[in-house]
């Protein structure tokens, strides 16, 4: 049977995920808070989700930028993250992550972290491999789509400035 031919470009909603954990004693620091480590972790998963479900393939995780630590979720927070791709690089892809706390018995939510990471799609001999382009539906997919790359050559500038 003949493996079905990749999409040239896909919408950010067909690989966004979302996925819930529960803070556990185990996952906080001597203060009952939820370790930093633990949270990007986690995002760091659901991010793979959303990256391997757009390229198709697998994806390795290369960079994690402006990690922001908003306010700390406690043992019995429901947390929720939700990972969106922004961009396509040619093989590497920028996702947008957030997580949001919540009391089991409260709906009301509050945005404890947000970050951006880069992932590069790889074939089985783990080399770099070309993903669709993202094609921006929403007005907030189309903001998010253009600051990518924005944030991109910034980058770029940084590392080239670095060695100065």
């Amino acid at each position: 049977m003949k493996k079905e031919e990749k999409r040239k470009e896909k919408t950010p909603s067909e690989s966004e995920t979302i996925t819930t954990e529960v803070v556990y004693p185990n996952d906080t620091n001597p203060m009952g808070m939820l370790q930093g480590g633990k949270l990007i972790h986690w995002m760091d998963t659901a991010s793979a989700v959303c990256a391997q479900t757009h390229a198709e393939n697998i994806a390795a995780t290369v960079s994690l930028d402006k990690v922001v630590f908003k306010h700390p979720a406690k043992i019995g927070d429901i947390i929720t993250i939700k990972a969106k791709i922004t961009r396509a690089f040619g093989s590497s892809m920028e996702i947008y992550t957030c997580a949001w706390a919540r009391k089991f018995n409260i709906k009301e939510t509050s945005l404890i972290n947000e970050a951006y990471f880069t992932f590069v799609a790889l074939d089985d001999n783990a080399h770099p491999i070309t993903v669709p382009s993202v094609l921006p539906v929403t007005e907030e997919e189309q903001h998010f789509f253009e600051q990518a790359l924005d944030r991109k050559n910034a980058k770029i500038n940084k590392k080239d400035n670095d060695h100065i």
